[in-house]
């Protein structure tokens, strides 16, 4: 399969890339049937949810408010159904590192100490052809122990015995996500159909013989509805491998704001393969302004930096989730901290290790059973902080949280949210945002600015503030009105202070970052734009990146 130069179709699946070194030994012929039976008996659905996301958006951005859904009140109610007990290598999370899977991170997550890693096929990676198939050959040679490699300085990069290695849970792409190089009838496949049915196809049955199973992060998920047509995938998946049901093991991020009115729905509809919830914050915090972005001061946030998880909406969110979790036996999960280290700047690395010693001092206080971290130097400094409070035991599922009462109203309780608007934060956020945009298209998605780990949920939460802040008229701090012209002079002066360098795509990525965040309708992520225009390969050879694509609204 690596002889073919232009597209390549077998059985109904079309390749449009150019093929990568390797790339058969993941794109074999019963794998490629395998993901096409998952995509055929789940597209229709696909399409479906998603048109109920924009239904749903519309009906918020009229005026409706989320609440906790009447028709699912009784699972709600019914105290007596639990998740499955925690599987193998899941029973311990208490550290979570997470990164994307090149092979440079993939040794360092698996060398790093922590009970789990996160392998982030999702929002800390760019989506080229390159970086899928170079991904699943990767998570491979890990398992199998091949994945040892030297640098060009001489540097060695070599696994740890197999009993010191963390669990490998992966994170697929969202639903959003189409992967344009790979079409099953003439349509794109998702993306997250691909990176999970690769994966599992071809280390499901490796994982087991090693003790441990096929675990997967769920990113995105709006609705319990959307969780049901995950859990279809698995059970499916698991049939036509011969695999038990309830083999595979899955963690919802609960990171857009609907989620949050249907978590223990969520994990319902997975029970049998449910194996917790986490707070992916960042994400969160997007979907709020995504969501609530017309609707007026109300729902108009401070400075990014200024939304801690101490707000009072913050902290309902994750104190219900927690209850939610533990009353159904599943597992709580903090969010990433995003500071990091900076081993040349002692005064910096000092300050790093202190806000997140304060963060996941909170999340273990308040009844998580672990948490996340993105880089290997504060895996220890998580350790500690969960050791203190669990000791012995692997997770505090027996914390029941019922002090805590569910609160949808509490959940969009934005006008007490504390801090100001400032000029600073804006051209924070335009820096932010196209220097992230830029190493995208290079293909790093996660990448350190200003001693904080961006990924796309970052720069989605810093265009989707300027939207909102030149939409609603946003007044700073010290008087000013936020308008689109005062923007567009602080992104010429920001842009002109960005150092160059050659092969920048600093010009593509400003493209795209005025696309997102001047435009007048608003499109869902910045990756969408950003992939149609820069990764996706034309099947005709020629260059995408010069033709503008369609804006995906919201």
């Amino acid at each position: 399969m690596n002889s073919f130069t232009d597209n390549f179709t077998i059985n109904g699946i079309t390749l449009t890339a150019q093929p990568i070194c390797r790339q058969s030994e993941v794109l074999t012929p019963d794998a490629l049937a395998f993901v096409a039976k998952l995509h055929r008996a789940t597209a229709g659905r696909r399409q479906e949810l998603l048109q109920a996301r924009q239904e749903r958006r519309h009906q918020i951005a009229k005026g409706q408010d989320p609440r906790f859904l009447r028709e699912t009140e009784a699972v709600r109610n019914d105290p007596n159904w639990r998740v499955a007990p925690p599987a193998p290598g899941l029973e311990d999370r208490r550290v979570e590192i997470t990164g994307p899977v090149d092979k440079k991170m993939t040794i360092n997550a698996l060398n790093s100490g922590a009970k789990v890693w996160l392998a982030d096929m999702e929002d800390s990676s760019t989506p080229s052809w390159r970086n899928v198939i170079q991904g699943q050959l990767n998570l491979t040679d890990a398992l199998e122990r091949r994945i040892d490699f030297t640098t060009p300085e001489g540097k060695k990069y070599k696994l740890r015995p197999a009993g010191e290695l963390p669990t490998v849970v992966v994170r697929p792409r969202g639903w959003h996500l189409p992967e344009k190089h790979m079409l099953i009838d003439g349509e794109p496949v998702a993306g997250g159909i691909v990176d999970f049915g690769l994966y599992f196809f071809h280390n499901a049955r490796r994982l087991i013989a090693q003790g441990k199973g096929p675990y997967f992060y769920l990113p995105k998920i709006e609705s319990h509805l959307e969780a049901r047509l995950w859990n279809d995938i698995f059970i499916l998946a698991q049939d036509l491998l011969g695999i038990p049901q309830g083999t595979i093991r899955a963690t919802v991020l609960i990171e857009t704001i609907t989620a949050a009115f249907e978590m223990e729905e969520i994990l319902y509809e997975l029970r049998d393969h449910a194996a917790g919830l986490n707070a992916g914050r960042w994400d969160y915090i997007f979907s709020l302004i995504k969501n609530f972005r017309t609707r007026g001061p109300r729902f108009v946030l401070p400075d990014r930096g200024q939304v801690t998880m101490t707000q009072p909406f913050m902290r309902a969110y994750t104190e219900q989730l927690v209850r939610a979790c533990h009353k159904r036996g599943a597992m709580a999960i903090g969010g990433m901290a995003a500071a990091v280290p900076n081993r040349k700047d002692q005064d910096a690395n000092a300050i790093a290790f202190e806000k997140v010693r304060a963060d996941k001092t909170r999340e273990a206080g308040d009844g998580f059973d672990g948490s996340w971290v993105a880089h290997p130097d504060l895996v220890p400094v998580c350790r500690e902080v969960f050791d203190g409070v669990l000791g012995d035991r692997p997770n505090q599922l027996e914390r029941l949280r019922e002090d805590v009462t569910p609160d949808d109203r509490a959940l969009l309780d934005i006008s007490t949210t504390t801090g100001t608007i400032t000029e600073q934060g804006i051209r924070n956020n335009i820096e932010v945002g196209i220097r992230y945009i830029e190493s995208w298209l290079r293909g790093n998605g996660a990448v350190a600015i200003h001693n904080l780990m961006e990924d796309a949920a970052t720069a989605e939460i810093s265009r989707s503030q300027l939207w909102q802040w030149i939409f609603s008229r946003a007044i700073t701090d010290h008087g000013d009105v936020v308008t689109r012209e005062w923007v567009e002079d602080m992104l010429d002066e920001e842009f002109a202070k960005l150092e160059r360098f050659e092969g920048d795509r600093f010009a593509d990525a400003r493209d795209i970052f005025e696309e997102v965040t001047l435009a007048s309708e608003f499109p869902a992520f910045l990756t969408l734009p950003a992939y149609d225009r820069f990764l996706h390969e034309a099947r005709d050879g020629a260059n995408p990146s010069r033709g503008k694509a369609a804006l995906i609204p919201a």
